[in-house]
């Protein structure tokens, strides 16, 4: 087993969900790329938290560099050292990775922020947010969602689309971290790799 070649590996793979969530939610900014719903602040709270931008994105970018910098150190003591430094920066990784997936989860569940015509007449909220457990979760009904929201156009299907792909990302995210606070545990152990004894045979 080589601890190096899985410290790259982590590295690299963290590096394309860390831009797929900053896309996400900097489109989560921009419903259907219209920009007066942000200036006016019409936008779902959770989007404006900015998980995806600073935490899956900013912070997992930085760690995924450590990783794939890190992994080429060499020598006994100078490794071990740099895999101690890995195992905080993994743990860092996987902290702000798994607040974004809550955060996600949390807005898949409390649903969008949109133009909603209720009894009362129009208002800016969350009509799909529920008030006790046994309110239906709106996520298994898909009809409601054309007729809730007048504005944004779609909001529901954009809402849950991009909040499932933050979920879906940093989650994976948070689950190659933790593989590589492991990895670099073994680092610092056993160095730059581990292999199998070979027993050679005995000559008569």
């Amino acid at each position: 087993m080589c601890v190096a070649s899985c410290s790259r590996c982590v590295g690299v793979s963290l590096v394309p969900l860390a831009l797929l969530c900053i896309l996400a939610n900097s489109l989560l900014f921009f419903p259907w790329l219209e920009g007066r719903y942000l200036l006016e602040g019409h936008v779902t709270r959770e989007a404006t938290y900015g998980t995806g931008l600073w935490a899956s994105g900013f912070l997992v970018l930085v760690g995924a560099r450590r990783f794939i910098i890190g992994s080429s150190k060499t020598g006994c003591c100078g490794f071990r050292t740099e895999m101690l430094f890995q195992v905080g920066s993994s743990c860092v990784a996987l902290t702000a990775a798994a607040l974004c997936c809550l955060v996600s989860a949390s807005a898949l569940v409390n649903g969008p922020l949109c133009l909603h015509n209720s009894t009362q007449g129009q208002a800016w909220v969350a009509p799909f947010r529920r008030t006790s457990s046994q309110d239906p979760v709106y996520l298994y009904d898909p009809a409601l969602w054309a007729s809730a929201c007048e504005e944004p156009r779609s909001a529901v299907l954009w809402h849950v689309v991009l909040f499932t792909v933050l979920a879906a990302s940093s989650g994976l995210q948070a689950l190659l971290c933790a593989a590589h606070t492991l990895n670099s545990m073994c680092g610092v152990v056993f160095g730059r790799g581990f292999r199998r004894n070979k027993v050679s045979p005995v000559s008569v």
